[in-house]
């Protein structure tokens, strides 16, 4: 059992550090459900 089962997840990655789809896969095999996953500009 996972600390993430059941969770739902919301990623707001940065164009110049981790992007939300590198985390999205990273959350892949651990029963969260990403709702939202986004790369954003942070200036």
């Amino acid at each position: 059992m996972s600390m993430f089962d059941g969770k739902k997840v919301i990623i707001i990655g940065d164009r110049d550090g981790i992007p939300g789809p590198a985390m999205e896969e990273c959350l892949k095999n651990t029963g969260a459900e990403v709702v939202f996953s986004a790369t954003e500009c942070f200036v």
